[in-house]
């Protein structure tokens, strides 16, 4: 198949479209920066402008699916103009893709959008699942929630629509466990506020993975990408020292410093989503990466 990427240069894109490559499929990108645009046999790249609703049509010649990953890091203060970013980059790339796919004549099948487990409230006892309806009092709620709805305009199209709704994801080449292994590393690793926040995870190649099964299956609707075993903060600081063979003797960082530090992104550390994978897992998907020990030496050993 011809399959059409967008945030294709990012830690999930490029995992992508390395997995897709395996299978022959030729991959088309776009890209905001047209120096960073390459054509080789099987993978094409092709320019848009969101903003100014420029985009090449020539990216859609002959795709059967488009996977939407664009969108800025969550990962970075939060300013006004930051959050309007984040939000922007998620929405109006989206309407971009679905004015472009209902006015011209196209071979699409599916659509497969990114989305992530933050739309769930923060909540220590609760275990959510794909039916749940209640969005998280956030801005990651208030994130995630406009995210979804973009991708459901595409639902008034001929075409399948899937949201992957993403957990933390577990890589060695950037992210969340680069980010908490740093300090874990160097003596000054702690849990965070009570540590007693679930963290719904996921290993990079099992994310990957799900888009791909999805795809290969003809899978529709919402399913969440996350570990069926979810961990605290405090037992995934202590299997990351662990690992890496460090000790841990600090107090938990309260959340009031981390409040002063990280200003409103604080929720990203702080919330608490236990998320269940049971509906990927009835499809028929099969997790190589479940256990939080594996994963750990799988990927900073």
């Amino acid at each position: 198949m011809t399959i059409l990427i967008t945030g294709a240069t990012g830690l999930i894109g490029k995992k992508m479209v390395s997995l897709l490559k395996k299978d022959n499929h030729i991959i088309h990108y776009l890209s905001t920066s047209k120096s960073k645009i390459e054509h080789t046999p099987n993978y094409k790249g092709f320019y848009w402008n969101p903003g100014k609703g420029e985009i090449d049509l020539a990216a859609f010649e002959d795709v059967s699916v488009v996977i939407h990953l664009a969108g800025a890091s969550v990962s970075k203060k939060w300013s006004k103009a930051y959050k309007n970013e984040i939000i922007q980059s998620r929405v109006q790339t989206a309407n971009l893709l679905f004015k472009t796919l209902q006015s011209h004549p196209n071979k699409v099948k599916q659509f497969v959008a990114a989305s992530a487990v933050g739309i769930y409230p923060d909540d220590l006892t609760a275990i959510y699942n794909e039916d749940d309806s209640k969005i998280d009092d956030s801005f990651l709620g208030e994130v995630t929630q406009l995210w979804e709805e973009s991708t459901n305009l595409f639902k008034s199209l001929p075409l399948l629509v899937t949201t992957i709704r993403i957990g933390v994801v577990l890589a060695k080449e950037s992210g969340a466990l680069v980010e908490m292994t740093k300090p874990i590393k160097f003596g000054f690793g702690a849990a965070l506020a009570s540590g007693k926040q679930y963290v719904s995870w996921i290993h990079i190649d099992d994310l990957v993975a799900i888009f791909k099964y999805v795809i290969d299956n003809n899978l529709e609707g919402i399913y969440n990408a996350v570990s069926p075993y979810p961990t605290t903060n405090e037992e995934l600081t202590k299997a990351i020292a662990k690992t890496i063979h460090k000790p841990l003797f600090l107090p938990n960082v309260p959340k009031f410093m981390l409040r002063l530090l990280l200003g409103e992104m604080h929720q990203i550390v702080t919330s608490s989503q236990h998320v269940s994978s049971r509906k990927i897992l009835d499809a028929g998907f099969q997790f190589q990466h479940a256990l939080l020990s594996k994963s750990l030496q799988n990927l900073l050993k």
